[in-house]
């Protein structure tokens, strides 16, 4: 049986399973506007539509939280999605760290966290990033994203008006 929420231990970061338990702390982290300034859901710092990403994650049972070692605070999220086995593939995806944590080694320790746990069940593990949110693409680059051809949306990635997200997908390959 597939583990898609085992705890995952770093050096200066523990991803474990979200639980219900996590909301205000996980809240407080996310109500940042500009955390979510270049994100296609960028209103996501509100309380009700970072209830929606919460309660999705808890029901997903495959969200994690990311907890700082240093101090304990919760410090982000992020989720496995969309596990093909016959394509041998699954998303990382729903990440957002707290901008205290941007540009330094931690996006690539969690990314590498959970890329590598994602690889003793798939061969390529996918990244759907907003087509305008350059930041997040320069940190696919980053880390060894490499971006598939074209545009690309889909049903669950819907702007506020009921119109489908444009993104762009990178994929990173075993081996």
């Amino acid at each position: 049986m597939t583990d898609f929420q085992p705890t995952l231990h770093g050096q200066t970061v523990i991803i474990r399973p979200l639980h219900a338990n996590d909301w205000p702390a996980m809240f407080a982290a996310a109500a940042d506007p500009l955390i979510w300034e270049l994100h296609p859901a960028h209103d996501r710092y509100t309380e009700p539509v970072f209830r929606t990403y919460f309660e999705n994650g808890l029901a997903s049972q495959m969200a994690f939280a990311f907890v700082a070692r240093g101090d304990g605070a919760i410090i982000g999220s992020s989720r496995y999605h969309g596990y093909d086995s016959a394509l041998s593939e699954i998303e990382i995806g729903w990440t957002f760290l707290t901008r205290a944590y941007w540009g330094g080694r931690i996006n690539a320790e969690i990314k590498r966290l959970m890329i590598d746990h994602a690889f003793t069940f798939a061969d390529t593990v996918i990244f759907w990033v907003g087509e305008k949110n350059w930041r997040s693409q320069r940190a696919m680059e980053k880390i060894g994203g490499v971006r598939r051809p074209g545009i690309h949306t889909r049903a669950i990635s819907r702007n506020a008006d009921g119109t489908l997200q444009p993104h762009v997908i990178f994929e990173i390959k075993k081996g």
